[in-house]
C-alpha cells in the first residue's frame, strides 16, 4: 500500500472543549476547517503529519484514536484487503465531504480509516489563516 498522507483523528466527549484545547492551548496551526459552523471539524498541522478533532466520541473520555491514511484508490484497496482477510466495518463510499472513505481494523480493533481525495475534490483552508 502506498500512502500518500496520513493524519491522527479524535472524537473526544466533548469536542468544543477539544478544540480548544488544542488550538488555544497547544497553539497548534489550523490546516483546514469543515462541516456546520456551529460544531466544525479542525484539522491541526502536527510536524509533517495532523491531528483531526471532529464528531463526538462515546464516552467521558472521547474514543480511541484512529488512523486516516490517504491512498490512490480505495475500491482497489478494498479488494485486495477483502482477499487478505482484513476486516472492514465500512465499505467504501463517497462522503457528504467529497471524499471516498472505507474503515477497516487492524487485528486489535484499531480502527484504520482509507481516504481516497478525488480529482473533483476542493481543499478548503482555514479562512482564519
Amino acid at each position: 500500500m502506498e500512502v500518500l498522507s496520513s493524519r491522527i483523528l479524535l472524537r473526544p466527549a466533548d469536542p468544543e472543549r477539544s478544540r480548544r484545547f488544542y488550538r488555544d492551548v497547544l497553539g497548534l496551526a489550523v490546516y483546514r476547517e469543515f462541516g456546520p459552523p456551529d460544531d466544525p471539524g479542525l484539522v491541526f498541522f502536527l510536524g509533517p503529519g495532523f491531528l483531526e478533532v471532529s464528531g463526538h466520541g462515546a464516552g467521558r473520555a472521547g474514543s480511541s484514536p484512529m488512523l486516516w491514511l490517504q491512498v490512490r484508490d480505495v475500491r482497489a484497496e478494498h479488494r485486495r484487503l477483502a482477499a487478505a482477510g482484513v476486516t472492514v466495518t465500512r465499505e467504501p463510499r463517497r462522503e457528504p465531504w467529497g471524499l471516498v472513505e472505507m474503515w477497516i481494523e487492524d487485528p486489535d480493533g484499531v480502527r484504520i480509516v482509507l481516504v481516497e481525495v478525488p480529482d473533483d475534490h476542493v481543499l478548503r483552508r482555514d479562512p482564519r489563516s
